[in-house]
């Protein structure tokens, strides 16, 4: 597996007494700057503070649509999830199973997806080049094969939660439920960064509450006394902004608006999973990748426009998608994880009124080989893979394309990732053909040249 950054999130700090008054004549720039903003605040956001400038999802229906992307790192299998072999030596053990579009089969271990395949489309013929995890993370992370010039191409969730997303609300507008992370907001800046969550819990195989505890002050500050500290960092960053009005600081005061809207309004208790029914709960799977579906779910509803969540593993796995050695133990496991979890976000997004606003987009960096090798497991293949759609009035019940009968090539409609990006942008309603401007004042395509969407999934 590639080397993977560790992705951090939120940590309380302990803080002092404060209240406005205290100081007994003005501070300089050099004293403000001197001071711990953090300290009086008492509150740390870590590394995730300074970017959250522009960060924040209007709600659902002022806003439109939200994407949910479900990252399953490592590279899943496509001929043991949704585009078996049965019957050629290449197909592996797995049966195939039908499901509610009629013609469209898909592997045994995942029958809640069947369950709910009307509102799901398979794209069984996208081709790329990319063959090593951190290449081809950095490809479909972005849309941009990453050896192409020297621009730091943004991740789809920064550009995406920039077109979806609004400055008015209490919640970032990208929220990233992954323990690490590939690709970042790019040239775009740190106001499109997420804020990530890395799934931390005292029990994260039956707890998984993914809560930020930390949003809270400690227990020995109240309320008068939070409001007393509140009112002296605006002093401060009003004294050390001085009528700047540059972009740098412009960032400053909105980062700390929305640390201190998210600490004062508790961030609409969108990540207190304990408000669910037990039953909900157990019905994603009691795992951090199913709470984080769950949350997911509450993010999107609380107008949140980009959640992204990640797979990388289950009990008995330690390999993630990677699964170079006994593929099919692997797999197994990681479908029961996935399919409780993904067939319940897609129902109780349907019962919730917001799949038809939300895209569902399911993907890893590559496919695995159909050959099986010596250990039983499957070997990096971008050739010829599948990627899946949901919602957003996407057309499911489908497949679209197909691959050779040893699944070694693309036998019909092959797809590239600009394609997949048309396609996705399509769905939420976004101009795939809008340009970025980047620092040095050239405009980037948020879709590379030639992509178009697929007109077979459009409404």
């Amino acid at each position: 597996m590639s080397a993977r950054s560790q992705a951090w999130f939120p940590v309380c700090n302990p803080g002092g007494d404060a209240a406005p008054g205290r100081f007994a004549a003005p501070l300089s720039r050099r004293e403000l700057m001197g001071l711990s903003l953090a300290s009086v605040l008492g509150v740390s956001f870590s590394g995730w503070l300074p970017r959250l400038a522009a960060a924040a999802g209007a709600d659902a229906a002022k806003r439109g649509k939200s994407c949910i992307l479900l990252w399953m790192d490592g590279g899943p299998s496509q001929t043991d999830t949704f585009d078996l072999k049965p019957g050629h030596a290449n197909g592996g053990p797995f049966k195939e199973i039908a499901t509610a579009a009629p013609g469209v089969r898909i592997s045994e271990h995942l029958p809640g997806l069947a369950r709910q395949m009307n509102d799901l489309a398979i794209i069984r013929s996208l081709s790329t080049k990319e063959g090593e995890h951190g290449l081809a993370t950095r490809l479909m992370l972005t849309g941009y094969a990453p050896q192409q010039a020297a621009v730091r191409y943004p991740c789809l969730g920064s550009l995406l939660s920039k077109e979806l997303g609004s400055e008015e609300s209490d919640l970032p507008n990208f929220v990233s439920l992954s323990p690490f992370r590939m690709a970042d907001a790019g040239f775009l800046g740190p106001n499109y960064s997420p804020l990530s969550v890395s799934g931390a819990s005292d029990d994260p195989n039956t707890r998984a509450n993914l809560a930020l505890e930390d949003l809270a002050p400690p227990r020995d500050r109240g309320e008068k006394t939070q409001r007393n500290q509140f009112d002296i960092l605006r002093f401060m960053a009003r004294e050390f902004e001085g009528g700047d009005d540059s972009e740098a600081a412009k960032a400053h005061r909105a980062s700390y608006a929305k640390a201190m809207r998210m600490v004062e309004t508790q961030a609409r208790k969108a990540f207190e999973l304990n408000e669910e029914k037990p039953e909900l709960r157990d019905a994603y799977g009691r795992n951090r990748f199913g709470q984080g579906c769950l949350l997911a779910r509450r993010l999107v509803e609380r107008g949140v426009a980009f959640v992204e969540v990640t797979l990388s593993g289950a009990p008995g796995n330690v390999a993630g998608w990677d699964t170079h050695a006994n593929n099919f133990d692997q797999v197994k496991a990681l479908s029961q994880v996935l399919d409780p979890a993904w067939s319940t976000l897609m129902e109780d997004l349907r019962n919730r009124g917001l799949l038809d606003s939300t895209l569902v987009v399911w993907m890893g960096e590559f496919g695995r080989t159909p050959k099986i090798n010596p250990n039983a497991g499957r070997d990096h293949f971008p050739l010829a893979w599948s990627v899946v759609l949901g919602g957003a009035k996407v057309k499911g019940g489908q497949a679209i394309g197909k691959t050779s009968d040893d699944a070694m090539q693309v036998a019909d409609r092959p797809v590239q990732v600009a394609d997949l990006y048309a396609t996705i942008c399509t769905a939420l309603g976004i101009d795939y053909h809008k340009e970025n401007i980047s620092p040095e004042g050239r405009p980037i395509p948020m879709v590379d040249r030639g992509g178009e969407p697929i007109k077979e999934l459009m409404g």
